[in-house]
Formats: structure tokens, C-alpha cells, sequence
């Protein structure tokens, strides 16, 4: 077992704007929600902070699948093998992207980063998953043949307050300095 890296779990005040660090570092993954509705407004900023992500050559081949209303999202609850969790949320997003590009999973990452973030910001968490029957998909949500859904994301406000701290690997554990197997040691950094 490993310790517990030192960044409390905090919910961000109704109304607050976090900055980008707290943001990055607070963000929760959760699978149960509050039947708290999200607002179309926040929803819409979701989307847009996906669409403005970075994308390979700047290509921005990914598309989006707002999901949202207790029975499409039970629609997508069934047709995943590992996100049945997803039919609690308030809305869920579907990731498409095009395997022609080599980069295709990169960016479909850094707009999943980038939704969660968004979303955390307004106190919405977030969950993702990759299990799905394609076939179901297809036809259930009109997804081209082209296209691949690379990862689907449920949000919603978290159904209760988190407690703790994130359980995280020590930063000297997982980062290094100059080369691999040099701990990046944050108190002997600090003093160079």
C-alpha cells in the first residue's frame, strides 16, 4: 500500500470559480449522483470546453453525443458492458473520434480532461467509461460507421460530500528528475 499524497477532497462552493490547479487536482470520479438537475447552461459550457480542446494537426475530428433524460441515458446504461452506473447520472456524453489518426485516443483523452475540469468547476462531478456494445450504440444512438466512441462520460453532483483525501502515490514515487529512476524529490528541488 501506498501513502496518501496530501490533497484534501473538497466540493467547490456553489458559485465559486476555481483556479486551474484546484480544478486539476480536486476533481473527483463518482458514480453516484444527486438528483440535483444540471443546468442547460453549465451542460452547454461542458460541450464548448470540449470543442475548444487541442486536437491532433488541429484536425478536431471528434464529435459529441449530448445524452441527457432518464430514458436515454437508461438506453445507455444497457448498452455498455462496464458503465451500468451511467443510467444515475444527470446527462452523459458520448466521445467520438476517428481511428484514421494515429492520435485519435490522445485527443479523446484530452477532451475528456478538459469536460471533467469543466464540469468541477461548477461543482459537477464526473465518471468515464470505455465498455460498450458498438453494435447497440449504432443503433441507439446513430453512430457512424467512421467514427469510434472512444469514451463516455456520466456527470451529475456528487450524491453525497467526499470524505478524506485522495489515495495517490508520493510525487517521489511516480516523477523524476532528469532521468528515470532519479526521484524528483519535492523539498531537495525546491532548495536548488
Amino acid at each position: 500500500m501506498h501513502e496518501v499524497y496530501p490533497i484534501p477532497i473538497q466540493l467547490p462552493r456553489a458559485g465559486a470559480i476555481l483556479d486551474a490547479y484546484e480544478a486539476a487536482t480536486s476533481r473527483l470520479d463518482v458514480a453516484e449522483f444527486s438528483p440535483k438537475p444540471v443546468t442547460a447552461d453549465v451542460k452547454l459550457k461542458v460541450i464548448d470546453a470540449a470543442r475548444l480542446t487541442g486536437s491532433g494537426m488541429n484536425y478536431q475530428h471528434w464529435k459529441f453525443i449530448l445524452v441527457q433524460g432518464r430514458d436515454r441515458l437508461k438506453t445507455l446504461a444497457n448498452d455498455s458492458t462496464t458503465g451500468k452506473w451511467v443510467e444515475g447520472a444527470n446527462f452523459a456524453v458520448i466521445v467520438l473520434t476517428n481511428p484514421k489518426y494515429g492520435f485519435h485516443l490522445i485527443d479523446a483523452g484530452r477532451v475528456l480532461q478538459t469536460m471533467q475540469i469543466a464540469a468541477w468547476n461548477f461543482g459537477v462531478a464526473s465518471r468515464i467509461y470505455t465498455g460498450l456494445n458498438r453494435e447497440a450504440m449504432e443503433r441507439d444512438f446513430g453512430l457512424p460507421k467512421d467514427l469510434s466512441p472512444s469514451v463516455i462520460l456520466g456527470f451529475g453532483y456528487p450524491a453525497r460530500k467526499p470524505l478524506g483525501k485522495k489515495n495517490r502515490k508520493p510525487i517521489t514515487e511516480v516523477a523524476y528528475l532528469d532521468r528515470f529512476g532519479n526521484p524528483l524529490d519535492p523539498d531537495k528541488f525546491r532548495q536548488q
